[in-house]
């Protein structure tokens, strides 16, 4: 198990929202004043900049060359991105009910493709479901076709696309994706999901590639995330080098297949991973990937025996001296150094590697969190 801290605030708890919106609806001083006080210390101590309650986890099922994410939030919500193969449908609703689950607040299907929405249908059978969120394309397999009737027996259907923000309570949820329509790819119309919880965010991108990466950066979105879930298994289609510098992770999943046929991931792909100074997890290597957070910092557990101190040792390794090589920028003004695409580098950006930065007395910026 390794831990890791990441700075940042956190969003508004709930208890404020609920205050803040009685005390619009009646009237601040039609309130006795005790009544009074009593809510306006309510919302100064839950408002924002408070810590967020509870431990969000996010669990990479190992579903071979597939994805199937399960998403635990404070409170007892739950989500589920994807639902691996047909033949994985069962694995999935066992992991969901041994981690105590009865009810998913929605159910995710990035796109239409088997190894995205095999599983699902045995998921919608087995779970009261509150929402499905799907991108507005069919597919012309008996595989979706049984996804499609599960969905539609299931409860309420909304699109996913850019824009939509599930209503999870207690952490932040946007769609980024699908921007546009009409893509030749199937995999261009996943649903891209931002997952945010005090300073710590998720992105999720099925398998988009290089078409909807260009977009989503186009859109000005936000895209900066601690834990990148690494589109299309790692394959070289996706994880171009100008959407890794604006999502500037501090790590990366990839949920992929050992020894499948498509050579994902691909050397490329790893090799900018790499350059970037993100730690990365494989599903094939390490199985199952956990991520914990309270909102301000992150550990990873791995299911696989013998490879948890593997991981514990690769990212010490980002921070020890094996790492100081990695390219780093620093400005002509400034006294920090960053990741590349840092917003702190739009004017200017001179590279190092680390080991210089720290020589000529550069210190980490809090913002995009550089290796250290």
């Amino acid at each position: 198990m390794v831990r890791v801290r990441v700075r940042g605030g956190a969003p508004e708890a709930g208890a404020a929202r609920r205050a803040d919106r009685h005390i619009r609806r009646v009237g601040l001083f039609a309130l006795p004043p005790l009544l009074v006080l009593a809510f306006v210390l309510l919302w100064a101590a839950a408002g924002v900049g408070a810590a967020p309650g509870g431990t969000l986890r996010v669990h990479f099922l190992d579903v071979g060359q597939a994805d199937s994410i399960f998403v635990q939030a404070p409170g007892g919500h739950a989500i589920l991105i994807d639902g691996g193969n047909n033949a994985d449908g069962p694995a999935v609703v066992a992991y969901l009910r041994k981690h105590g689950v009865a009810r998913l607040d929605a159910v995710i299907a990035t796109h239409p493709h088997e190894d995205h929405v095999g599983g699902l249908d045995d998921v919608l059978k087995g779970f009261l479901v509150s929402t499905v969120y799907m991108p507005n394309v069919t597919h012309t397999t008996r595989t979706f076709e049984d996804f499609v009737d599960a969905a539609r027996r299931a409860g309420k259907r909304i699109q996913a696309k850019a824009g939509v923000k599930p209503n999870i309570p207690g952490i932040t949820a946007v769609f980024l994706a699908p921007v546009g329509s009409g893509y030749p790819d199937l995999n261009d119309y996943s649903a891209v999901l931002k997952l945010t919880y005090g300073s710590v965010s998720f992105l999720f991108t099925g398998d988009a590639s290089a078409a909807s990466e260009g977009q989503m950066l186009a859109s000005g979105a936000d895209l900066h995330a601690t834990v990148l879930k690494v589109g299309h298994h790692g394959s070289s289609s996706a994880t171009t080098a100008p959407f890794l510098r604006a999502v500037a992770p501090r790590y990366a999943v990839i949920s992929v297949g050992a020894g499948n046929p498509y050579g994902h991931p691909a050397p490329v792909t790893l090799g900018r991973l790499k350059q970037a100074g993100v730690t990365v997890f494989r599903t094939d290597q390490q199985g199952t990937v956990v991520a914990s957070t309270d909102g301000k910092s992150v550990r990873f557990s791995l299911s696989k025996a013998g490879t948890a101190a593997a991981a514990g040792s690769a990212v010490a390794a980002a921070h020890a001296a094996g790492s100081q090589n990695i390219t780093v920028f620093v400005t002509k003004t400034g006294h920090k150094y960053h990741r590349q695409g840092c917003r702190f580098l739009a004017r200017s950006q001179i590279p190092l590697t680390l080991a210089e930065a720290k020589a000529q007395g550069y210190t980490p910026c809090s913002v995009c969190n550089p290796p250290q």
